[in-house]
């Protein structure tokens, strides 16, 4: 049975991360693992399980919030298998260590809508997470509540990366969607030499994802007081334009992800980028 992990703090924003992955669970019928990891000092949770004398009162706290957690959304998604996970440590290296146990679909994760990626990027476990997991990461801003895929966005550069993606969100979307490519013009290249490639590409995909109803946005960097928008403006302006519900990003250390990445460029894209994300994983060639 496949699976998504949702690491939850009891927040508004992980509720709504279980609530939405609860939407794609339904869907396609995967189960949940929820997990909480105590870092607030060493071996917590271990200690005031092993040591009757150790009674930190966050531990029990933490189990009755989870216990609540449950109840509540077996009575919203009562046909999800559910299961509760503790962990000691640091986030990234638990959900690390979960991961490579178990072959997750994703892991989802909560952030806040009003500041977007940058939410995600300033805390290290969360960025280490995205950046360095052999599992997808599914980013949820709070303002999305609602489990939309009729248009998904694909950063599109025509990199191999780029199918795989599609490929490892296939659990999640299945193939009943509208794909819109997005490609942001940064070295100005000739619109036929670019419809020429999307031709190319898009029968790739057809052929090797098995996807039909696709299409593709070429966007130039406007300029703006003789100078180009930045990159995040341009991709933000895309995905305004095309009504983007979902949106796709591989991590090729060639590809548009590590421009995204680059701390000035975060902080502008974060407070502008409201919707679910879809992190792929890294695929290393042997």
């Amino acid at each position: 049975m496949s699976k998504l992990l949702i690491p939850i703090d009891f927040s508004e924003y992980s509720e709504n991360a279980i609530r939405y992955a609860c939407q794609i669970a339904t869907a396609n019928g995967q189960s949940i693992d929820l997990v909480h990891v105590f870092s607030w000092h060493s071996n917590s949770y271990l200690n005031n399980q092993e040591e009757a004398t150790l009674n930190d009162p966050r531990v029990p706290e933490a189990e009755e919030q989870m216990e609540r957690t449950i109840n509540w959304l077996s009575q919203e998604f009562p046909g999800i298998s559910t299961q509760a996970l503790f962990r000691n440590g640091n986030l990234y290296e638990e959900i690390k260590s979960l991961t490579n146990q178990t072959p997750y679909d994703a892991v989802v994760m909560g952030t806040d809508g009003a500041s977007g990626l940058e939410a995600l990027f300033i805390g290290s476990n969360t960025y280490d997470t995205i950046l360095n997991t052999t599992t997808p990461v599914l980013a949820v801003p709070k303002s999305s509540q609602k489990f939309d895929k009729k248009h998904v966005g694909l950063l599109c550069n025509f990199k191999e990366a780029e199918l795989s993606a599609l490929e490892q969100a296939r659990p999640l979307l299945n193939d009943d969607y509208h794909l819109i490519l997005i490609h942001v013009n940064l070295n100005d290249r000739a619109i036929n030499e670019l419809d020429d490639e999307f031709k190319r590409w898009i029968e790739r995909i057809e052929t090797e994802i098995g996807l039909s109803d696709i299409s593709y946005v070429i966007k130039p960097q406007t300029l703006f007081a003789h100078q180009k928008e930045s990159l995040p403006d341009a991709i933000t302006a895309a995905l305004i334009d095309e009504h983007v519900d979902f949106l796709v990003i591989t991590k090729s250390r060639k590809n548009i992800f590590r421009k995204l990445i680059q701390p000035n460029v975060v902080k502008k894209l974060a407070f502008s980028m409201r919707i679910p994300t879809f992190f792929a994983r890294v695929l290393i060639k042997k």
